[in-house]
């Protein structure tokens, strides 16, 4: 989850945003036509494929994408993989970006791109704990060892202030992708996605889940993304996107196994067993009763507004606080709402 303070300087090493500070123009649009005639649009992820690609994988498999005329490509990002400079650059068309911060912060260091949907309406961020050393609340924290990773010491920190806990009443330390420190006594608290399934069973089902959610940070996941330009210049392309991402989420949720075996056969190295026990998981992040009212994918001004003020108190902004209009557009959701609700 990259949600440390980024400057503009950083953001621009990247050979797409240094692009568009020099001037360069940006691949910008849906891409061409295939031999189908269908335009192809390519989604760039900000991380390597996982469960919260279920949608599309059976929008793919079910031709939801060819009814709108489109072709989906998806482009797995990874440790050494800029999927925001991609999207800048115009070499892919849509991204999608595990956490809603990482667009507020790429839009404070002038990289033009806003969300248009998000996928989980509720992020699955947890702090685990064990039944002998509970963390219920964050007032739990307090005098206790925390372990995150080092990307979100930041969600850790606006949870404290969010909860007038000062920093130094909690020990925060660095962890892996592992739970080893909280079995071996090391922290009362590590922390992972509540959908990793693989990664918390090692934990028991005793285990304690204090959702960051539940905390008062209320963060986006999986989160849609493109630029101003794309938006502006291909609105019913990414309207058509959203559509059939939406048609796509609504068969898995009515066909859970068939949508794991899609999507194991399209990522075979997915153990298909831990995510046909993620699945129901996954599905209480993308069906809410947000989604119950306004259809897939929704998202609201207020929300996003209360994570900006957050991340700007907690000084994570290099200059001035984008603005909501910068961050987010609700373009492509009214585009679309009939069509999503009928599939929430």
């Amino acid at each position: 989850m990259p949600n440390t303070k980024i400057t503009k300087r950083q953001f621009l090493r990247y050979s797409g945003g240094a692009a568009m500070a020099a001037g360069v123009p940006a691949m910008v649009g849906v891409g061409a036509a295939n031999a189908a005639g269908l335009k192809t649009v390519e989604m760039q992820l900000g991380w390597l494929a996982s469960n919260g690609l279920l949608g599309e994988v059976v929008a793919q498999a079910k031709g939801f994408y060819e009814a709108e005329g489109l072709e989906l490509k998806i482009t797995p990002g990874g440790p050494n993989v800029d999927g925001v400079g991609s999207v800048a650059a115009g070499r892919a068309e849509v991204g999608q970006i595990s956490s809603s911060p990482s667009v507020m912060l790429a839009r404070a260091a002038g990289i033009p791109i806003k969300a248009f949907a998000a996928g989980y309406q509720k992020h699955p961020f947890t702090y685990f704990s064990l039944p002998g050393d509970p963390i219920r609340t964050p007032q739990d924290m307090i005098g206790k060892t925390i372990a995150t990773q080092p990307t979100a010491h930041i969600l850790l920190k606006a949870l404290l202030a969010a909860n007038d806990i000062p920093e130094d009443q909690v020990e925060i330390v660095n962890m892996g992708s592992d739970m080893n420190q909280l079995m071996t006594g090391q922290a009362s608290a590590v922390t992972g996605w509540l959908t990793n399934v693989a990664a918390v069973d090692v934990l028991g089902e005793d285990r304690v889940d204090l959702m960051l959610w539940d905390t008062g940070i209320q963060l986006y996941a999986t989160v849609y993304y493109a630029t101003d330009e794309t938006i502006a210049e291909e609105a019913e392309s990414l309207a058509g996107f959203t559509r059939a991402t939406a048609r796509g989420w609504h068969y898995v949720r009515e066909n859970p196994e068939e949508a794991v075996d899609l999507l194991v056969a399209a990522y075979p190295n997915m153990d298909r067993a831990a995510e046909l026990r993620a699945v129901e998981k996954v599905l209480e992040f993308v069906f809410t009763d947000a989604t119950a009212e306004s259809g897939w994918g929704t998202m609201n001004r207020e929300n996003w507004e209360t994570q900006i003020a957050a991340y700007a108190d907690l000084g994570q902004f290099d200059g001035d606080a984008p603005t909501v209009d910068e961050v987010m557009t609700l373009e492509i959701l009214e585009m679309t709402a009939d069509a999503r609700r009928e599939v929430s």
